[in-house]
């Protein structure tokens, strides 16, 4: 396959999808039955990537967890009013052992729908959870001092962070899998990254994953950071077999160890508290934009404009996305017009397009990730024929491979600050063609020159069709040169204009 510089990734989340697959087919769905045409609708949206949430075995400990915290339960409700036992299927994070569910098929049946995808062009992206195992993991047993132990003090002074298990000699007291600012994940035990043997472990893990698909999602990635993990765990963390903690940092040479067998092989990282830089230093391809994000949600158009100044190479490698299972769905997020333009700014800079499924149609109501089952929602008929226009854009091989460049905008006259909200930036191909992306991020209707990147404009015509909508403009090349082109735009205003000259 083919690779392009700025690439799309399409999430599913495959026990939903399965399960809406299943009262579609009458009986239960595998990856195995999965249509044909199925496949093909995902391919003609023309992205390179498609990601299967949650495809590995998770066991009995976890579901009963999920289906005993009631704050848990009261979410799964208000997201399912006429909600059952079986559909709290478990946290897909809470992983018992890296192989494909059996629900859905097996390794086997997985290997078949990477063919599959492969035939289309796609390539599939899968998880990893670096941070903690299930509480029933096989580790337990066999390598209980792959995991964070603690005392029975501790199990008394913080009961929500750590729990009783039993291990090859005995009980034992361990750490549920935490970040450094929230209590512990019942469903889950705290692996020890200052143990080698754990680090050796688990990087044999992702050695056999990237046996089975082209990339890994890794999950709160920057949790296992030298400087984090310390933080979060401080002595706790010594090993207690005698060997001396090992404090180096574990991705440069878990990607690289994974890259010598498989070269091309994709590392994307969930990661915030601006940490993103440092994974990309330490072998990741792609780390979530989560700033760029808060700033569209926050609606202040300066800070994403500041955000979007970045170096080119950050910029390349950040993932941009306007929803994911862990965020609150975009239609829901965002009132319409607001959305529609956060939309534009979001999937036409550099860095890699993350759209989740569902996202295209307008759903609004994010389903968590213990559960099985979703309700319907109609389709919002504007979003979709704006995804529609969206994703044919995204095929053009300028917003594939092309340069991009943030363009500065200025006052159209005195006094009016209205130019301060507009984001735009310019588009060209190998081929010589370009795009102008224009949003007015701002509640009220706005004005701006810009001064386009184009030189000979003088004696020339520039002819600017918009690709979003129905919009055609065509000026006199001296003017542009001299005064800079002029947009009169309403609140929330987008367009992506095809550029030439005559």
């Amino acid at each position: 396959m083919g690779q392009t510089r700025f690439p799309s990734l399409y999430q599913i989340n495959t026990r939903v999808w399965l399960q809406e697959l299943s009262q579609r087919l009458g009986r239960p769905a595998s990856f195995d039955t999965i249509p044909d045409q199925d496949l093909d609708e995902i391919a003609r949206f023309g992205c390179d990537w498609v990601w299967f949430l949650g495809v590995w075995q998770t066991g009995a400990a976890g579901r009963q967890i999920s289906q005993s915290q009631p704050s848990w339960r009261r979410e799964y409700q208000q997201i399912l009013p006429d909600l059952k036992e079986d559909d709290i299927a478990g946290s897909p994070f809470a992983i018992v052992r890296y192989s494909v569910h059996v629900d859905f098929g097996g390794d086997e049946a997985l290997a078949r729908l990477r063919e599959r995808l492969r035939r289309r062009g796609l390539k599939l992206l899968l998880d990893f959870v670096p941070n903690h195992m299930a509480l029933d993991h096989p580790w337990v047993q066999e390598h209980p001092e792959f995991f964070i132990q603690a005392t029975e003090a501790e199990l008394a002074r913080e009961p929500h962070n750590f729990c009783r298990a039993t291990g090859p000699a005995g009980p034992l007291v361990l750490a549920h899998g935490r970040d450094p600012y929230f209590p512990g994940w019942p469903d889950t035990l705290q692996l020890n990254y200052r143990h080698a043997g754990l680090r050796e472990a688990m990087i044999g893990e992702l050695r056999k994953l990237a046996t089975m698909c082209d990339g890994l999602r890794c999950d709160m990635a920057m949790l296992v950071l030298p400087e984090v993990f310390t933080r979060t765990w401080g002595n706790a963390s010594l090993p207690r077999n005698g060997q001396p903690p090992v404090d180096a940092p574990f991705w440069p040479e878990a990607t690289a160890r994974t890259r010598a067998q498989h070269p091309d092989f994709l590392f994307m990282a969930e990661v915030y508290w601006d940490l993103e830089w440092a994974l990309q230093q330490q072998g990741f391809d792609y780390t979530y934009d989560k700033r760029l994000y808060d700033r569209l949600h926050a609606r202040d158009a300066g800070a994403v404009r500041g955000h979007l100044c970045a170096e080119a190479d950050f910029q390349r490698k950040s993932v941009r996305f306007l929803e994911n299972h862990d965020e609150p769905r975009a239609a829901g997020a965002f009132c319409r017009n607001v959305h529609l333009a956060a939309a534009t700014v979001t999937f036409l800079v550099p860095g890699l397009r993350f759209f989740h499924e569902g996202q295209f149609e307008g759903r609004k109501v994010r389903v968590s990730v213990h559960l099985g089952r979703r309700p319907v929602e109609p389709v919002d008929p504007v979003i979709a024929d704006y995804y529609k226009r969206l994703l044919d854009c995204l095929k053009r091989a300028e917003l594939r491979d092309g340069r991009w460049q943030l363009l500065s905008c200025r006052a159209a006259w005195e006094g009016n600050p209205t130019w301060e909200r507009f984001i735009t930036s310019a588009w060209e191909g190998t081929d010589g063609k370009r795009l102008l992306v224009t949003v007015n991020y701002g509640p009220t209707r706005g004005q701006c020159l810009v001064q386009l990147p184009l030189a000979n404009l003088r004696g020339k015509k520039c002819l600017l069709q918009d690709l979003m909508g129905t919009a055609s403009y065509a000026w006199n090349g001296d003017d542009l040169a001299s005064s800079g082109l002029y947009l009169d735009m309403p609140e929330w205003g987008y367009h992506v204009f095809e550029l030439k000259l005559l």
